[in-house]
């Protein structure tokens, strides 16, 4: 033979092919390429899915008059995913992904509410129906957000298109998340204001001779009885007269201008927001090795401090009492599955987000059990840290822990505030404090950003060039709709959001995602699509709950919280209401 050419193709089939100089390389490479060997599955995974192709080397070697040329080509196949697109970014450690999750799913509430609706729903008690919930409706949802985003490859209204009749409850999240953005980021901009008041000698709500108190301010030492509503603290007065200025405002029709140090300090946690998203996950990922480690060393330090205090381990004992008979009342039952359903964050469009940025085979499964779990324990962790304070403050003024014991704002903006007030030493633990509190909302409302970034422009393609402008317009929006929160009345407009944004709605969007996957794409063809991930489907209890448990579970309970269920506080006084004059009408708010 005069010559030949030998065609090597590697890493797909590690076939030779002889061929005389009448065969093209074109030719021999097709033939190489569709030979038995390179087809089926690599790994144990269908090579069909675009994240796994891989590339072909070729090597020609070409043979005339005895003398060999080699020439070496290396081809790549376009990296695509599903849709066609160039292959998706993805996290540059695998910890980035983790810290990105656990970073959004402890948040605020897992300091200020998780512990005081343990300690006033049977304290140890509560932990049963928290824990029964967890297990029968969080950790499922919770995975199936992870293997739905990460299977897909797309935000939360782009994975919609294995069931595309459902995609508006993909739109649906995104709005709520952006929703919660325009309140959420106001609750951070307190944080950062106390944090710039903390660096002072002597803490602004300490004593009543301040412009903003009234007369009704009033030391613990001059206020026998907490309880009397004609009094006020200096840090209750602190934050609802210096801080907010609600006295400026007669309601929600009298919201007044934007105060500028709020505004501020709003532009402040924007401009941090801008810069942790804009590049897309390779830098938030970054970002959460101090926003999602930072909590958990301030935790740590002050409840090392806490537990040294006088009065401290009755407020701890306290918190762990147990009551069973407290199980008895339904209401028990339904808050313990409302924290769950809100702590873990499922709903928002952000695990299916962050998820979406995973390769392909990770193991989600393994990182929904993990994250979830280290959730509920960072709950029940920062229970001890604020019952060591309050079991403090009971002692220090002499009175009842109920007194003290509260949860939301008022806790971390008042009682515990007052509390570091009364230590040695007392600027530093408060910028300690604040410290966490910034990080802990920091990285919590960088998820929903990205959940509304990655939704959109996985659905309107053309935005991927334009990331870093489309970022801007979403912060600068969300910056100017906020503004209407720091203004004099702006806790009613605050509580007004706080209250309908993201309640019974998010729990609706869930159910009908549950609804979709499980009876209209179906269970078994997403517990096939997991099994493509990780290399085995998901066991009989999971598809049970995702079929069955779930979707009733959260019917039941998005029922439980509707607003027509709460007349009676209307009734009873306890809603504070504003008539808005209309010309036909009136809206009671």
């Amino acid at each position: 033979m005069s010559g030949g050419v030998l065609l090597i193709v590697s890493h797909i089939s590690r076939e030779v092919l002889q061929t005389d100089l009448h065969t093209s390389p074109q030719e021999a490479l097709i033939s190489a390429c569709l030979s038995p060997q390179s087809q089926g599955r690599v790994g144990g995974l269908s090579t069909n899915h675009p994240s796994l192709r891989v590339p072909v080397e070729l090597i020609l070697v070409k043979e005339q008059n005895g003398v060999q040329f080699t020439s070496s080509t290396l081809v790549v196949p376009a990296q695509t995913h599903p849709s066609g697109e160039e292959e998706r970014e993805t996290w540059g450690k695998k910890i980035d992904f983790l810290l990105s999750v656990i970073g959004f799913a402890v948040d605020l509430a897992n300091v200020w509410r998780f512990p005081y609706l343990c300690y006033k729903n049977g304290g140890g008690a509560f932990l049963v129906p928290y824990l029964f919930f967890m297990v029968i409706a969080g950790m499922p949802l919770f995975y199936m957000e992870l293997a739905l985003g990460q299977y897909n490859r797309e935000g939360a209204a782009g994975v919609w298109k294995i069931c595309p009749i459902f995609k508006g409850v993909g739109f649906t999240v995104i709005l709520i998340s952006l929703y919660v953005g325009f309140y959420y980021n106001v609750i951070i901009s307190w944080a950062l204001f106390y944090l710039f008041s903390s660096f002072t000698s002597e803490l602004p709500w300490v004593h009543c001779n301040n412009t903003w108190n009234s007369p009704n301010c009033s030391d613990w030492a001059e206020n026998g009885s907490v309880s009397d509503i004609y009094k006020a603290t200096p840090a209750q007065e602190y934050f609802e007269r210096g801080v907010l200025h609600i006295q400026d405002s007669n309601g929600i029709d009298d919201l007044g201008r934007p105060r500028w140090q709020l505004t501020s300090c709003l532009a402040v946690v924007i401009i941090l927001l801008y810069f942790s998203l804009w590049k897309g996950v390779k830098t938030s990922g970054k970002v959460v090795w101090i926003t999602a480690t930072m909590p958990y060393v301030v935790l740590t330090v002050l409840l090392l401090r806490g537990v040294t205090l006088p009065g401290a381990i009755d407020g701890i004992k306290a918190y762990l009492s147990v009551d069973f008979l407290k199980l008895c009342d339904a209401k028990v039952w339904i808050e313990a599955a409302t924290q769950i359903c809100f702590s873990l964050g499922v709903g928002f469009g952000v695990l299916i987000a962050f998820s979406s940025y995973n390769k392909f085979s990770n193991n989600c499964y393994r990182d929904a059990i993990i994250t979830s779990s280290i959730n509920s324990l960072t709950s029940f962790f920062s229970g001890f840290v604020v019952f060591s304070f309050l079991g403090y403050m009971s002692h220090k003024h002499n009175v009842a822990l109920d007194k003290v014991a509260r949860d939301g704002a008022g806790l971390v903006f008042v009682i515990y505030p007052e509390a570091i007030a009364t230590l040695p030493g007392s600027s530093v633990w408060a910028v300690i404090f604040f410290i966490m509190l910034l990080t802990l909302g920091i990285d919590s409302a960088m998820g929903g950003m990205e959940s509304v970034i990655t939704g959109l422009i996985d659905e309107f393609k053309f935005l991927h060039k334009h990331r870093e402008l489309f970022t801007l317009f979403i912060v600068v929006s969300t910056f100017l709709i906020s503004l209407f929160c720091v203004t004099n009345g702006g806790m009613y407009v605050f509580t007004l959001l706080d209250h309908f944004a993201a309640g019974t709605s998010i729990l609706f969007g869930v159910l009908i995602e549950a609804i979709g996957i499980s009876w209209f794409y179906g269970v078994d063809r997403f517990s096939d699509d997991i099994r493509e991930m990780i290399g085995h489907r998901p066991g009989r209890y999971w598809r049970l709950c995702w079929k069955f448990v779930s979707p009733c579970f959260l019917l039941r309970l998005a029922y439980a919280i509707t607003p027509e269920t709460e007349h009676h506080l209307v009734e009873n006084g306890e809603v504070r209401q504003f008539t808005v004059s209309a010309p036909s009408s009136s809206l009671c708010l």
